[in-house]
């Protein structure tokens, strides 16, 4: 589970479950690489390679430098972060899922077991505190866009702290346990460090707070604002400004589209995390208050949630994508013909209207595309 206590739903469910590789057990049995844990690696692959693919490319073309912009863009150093945490979760949480399913068991030792668990937990948290980070930005650039901006800055580093530091307890909590028989056996997992099942139920309501219903709380109390904002705005707008004004200043002030592009862009990364691990979490929260659960869920269902929430890496660079060229495509300026007007060589009064319009406004728009792009 991505909350870091197993791959699947049951690190230490019982004596003889040893889920933490997502291969199934049954009985006294040990367990074996089946055919759904072999198409599980497989897709896994195919996840990994998108999603290496798509945000080493976010992460190339947001931190490039461009001769328009004289300071790094906030839209821009917010995706290049979120790019960071989702390549995390590509090369640490990816490979060690495949890598322990195609072993079955830890074959690592005991450093690596909490070193790699630690590591897979921080990169889950960055990649749920991030787009936190995105939405408290987005909410602060359009309820008060004459403010402060070094806000942005403050949330990564408390992003990436708190992941750092809500980790860390991964690290004395899993170990190698090794089976008595006459077949060695060895897995990473967490049995033995709470003395009680209600402990380790807590520890689990506690990363599944943190990991998933605050994050979600929070972005949708964010974008909840920002809509109603966004459109009482455009109401006062609209009914206070002459129709001919208002229409000029619709066809050439590019910063609505472009600080609603934006917004599409945060509420589309929201919409793929609610889609991708709401199913996932709430089967672990099934698993965790009703344990004998394991038996009855066909193990395929498990692996195909799991796969679900790893495909949020992959997805946020696909939108991202979009986003930047749906922006590219708006930022050609309008021209005036006056080869309509007779020939006469004289502009015509609306021509020059909308001149004037454009340079009154030039100058914010350019500085709009900087902050929003």
């Amino acid at each position: 589970m991505s909350a870091g206590n197993r791959t699947d739903w049951g690190s230490a469910a019982g004596p003889e479950v040893w889920a933490g590789s997502g291969v199934e057990v049954e009985g006294s049995e040990l367990p074996t690489f089946s055919a759904a844990a072999k198409v599980r690696v497989g897709a896994t692959i195919v996840l990994f390679v998108s999603s290496a693919g798509g945000n080493l490319a976010v992460l190339w073309s947001v931190t490039r430098p461009r001769p328009s912009q004289t300071r790094p863009s906030p839209v821009r150093r917010l995706f290049a972060h979120l790019a960071a945490a989702d390549l995390l979760v590509t090369f640490v949480v990816m490979p060690l899922d495949a890598t322990w399913n195609i072993t079955v068991q830890w074959l690592a030792g005991d450093i690596a077991c909490r070193t790699l668990m630690f590591l897979k937990l921080m990169a889950m948290y960055a990649a749920a505190f991030l787009p936190v980070v995105i939405g408290l930005d987005r909410q602060a650039a359009v309820l008060n866009p004459l403010g402060p901006r070094s806000g942005g800055r403050k949330l990564l580093g408390a992003a990436w702290g708190l992941s750092f530091l809500l980790a860390v307890p991964q690290l004395f909590l899993f170990h190698t346990v090794q089976r008595a028989g006459p077949v060695p056996f060895t897995q990473c997992v967490t049995k033995g460090s709470f003395k009680a099942q209600w402990q380790e139920t807590t520890y689990n309501l506690f990363t599944f707070c943190c990991l998933f219903l605050l994050p979600l709380t929070v972005m949708a109390i964010c974008y909840s604002r920002i809509v109603l904002s966004v459109s009482s705005t455009q109401t006062t707008k609209a009914s206070h400004a002459p129709d001919g004004e208002f229409a000029l200043r619709r066809s050439f002030d590019t910063r609505p589209r472009v600080r609603l592009r934006a917004l599409r862009l945060a509420l589309l990364v929201l919409l793929t995390f609610t889609l991708c691990w709401t199913p996932y979490y709430l089967l672990g929260l099934w698993y965790w208050f009703s344990p004998t659960m394991l038996s009855e869920v066909p193990p395929s269902l498990s692996h195909i949630l799991f796969l679900f929430g790893l495909l949020n890496a992959p997805l946020d660079p696909l939108l991202y994508g979009a986003f930047t060229l749906g922006c590219q495509k708006g930022r050609h300026q309008p021209r005036i013909d006056s080869s309509k007007e007779g020939g006469s060589g004289r502009m015509p009064d609306q021509a020059l209207t909308q001149l004037e319009v454009q340079a009154n406004v030039i100058s914010k728009e350019e500085e709009a595309k900087e902050t929003f792009l």
